[in-house]
């Protein structure tokens, strides 16, 4: 399997595949690349339809060329820490960020996220972050806003009065709630259609299909999301449950469903 940087021909092949409809996974798959390597240099270079094989070239080089050495990480940072291999955690930090990146996050966003779940303390400062992705405060302040309007991150203050971003447990079911209430949102939007198009009409029915689907889609979401933080604080308190025995009753709260 061929290593390094993509050259222009790969990129050409990656713009044709992208013309024809293929997905990243083939593209990878005919390159003999990595997708996460195609899945990020599409992402980095104007998206599936903005992706120019000679613009996205240029840039590249551009990058290298500018790019200055990054800050050497402090003793104990996700790296070094417990014995880590540097490169091996650098390597997920990408994969982890092109997957976010995938979701629909910014690429910058996505790499503040990634910092702050691959963090051992689960918190970072905003000094703490710029150190580590060696970007401005502004561009930290932009990103933050847009995750903690989405519920992946929180505010709190420490001993020394700074404000710190903290993502743990908690987090993660206040994001998933965030999420259930935009569904439901989405619900009650197609019932109000229903009642501007006129009951029993073909649009007015294929509306209410959706506000039923999503109705369901948001219930289940915050009763797994509930179910999933009681069992796991309850774990937190007790013996600890199998995978197996999460799994089967979320599966039955999903069964007794009226």
């Amino acid at each position: 399997m061929p290593g390094g940087r993509l050259t222009q021909q790969e990129r050409q092949q990656i713009a044709l595949g992208l013309a024809d409809g293929l997905a990243y996974a083939e593209i990878a798959r005919r390159l003999e690349r990595p997708t996460s390597t195609v899945t990020r240099e599409v992402l980095r270079n104007g998206g599936p339809t903005g992706y120019r094989a000679d613009l996205a070239h240029r840039a590249t080089e551009h990058r290298a060329h500018r790019r200055k050495p990054a800050a050497p990480r402090s003793p104990g940072t996700t790296s070094t820490a417990h014995g880590r291999d540097p490169e091996a955690v650098r390597a997920y930090e990408e994969e982890f960020t092109t997957l976010l990146m995938a979701s629909g996050l910014p690429r910058m966003t996505a790499r503040v996220m990634t910092c702050l779940y691959t963090t051992d303390s689960g918190s970072l400062t905003a000094a703490e972050l710029v150190q580590r992705l060696q970007v401005s405060p502004a561009t930290i302040s932009k990103s933050i806003a847009l995750l903690e309007g989405q519920g992946l991150v929180r505010r709190e203050r420490d001993e020394r009065r700074r404000e710190r971003y903290v993502v743990d447990d908690d987090v993660m079911y206040q994001s998933t709630i965030t999420s259930a209430r935009a569904t439901a949102q989405l619900g009650e939007a197609a019932r109000q259609g229903v009642r501007v198009l006129g009951s029993g009409t073909p649009a007015a029915v294929r509306l209410e299909n959706i506000a039923r689907f999503v109705d369901f889609i948001s219930e289940s979401i915050t009763r797994a999301a509930e179910q999933a933080r009681e069992i796991l604080h309850s774990q937190a308190e007790a013996a600890p449950e199998e995978p197996e025995a999460l799994a089967q009753n979320s599966t039955d709260s999903v069964e007794s469903r009226p």
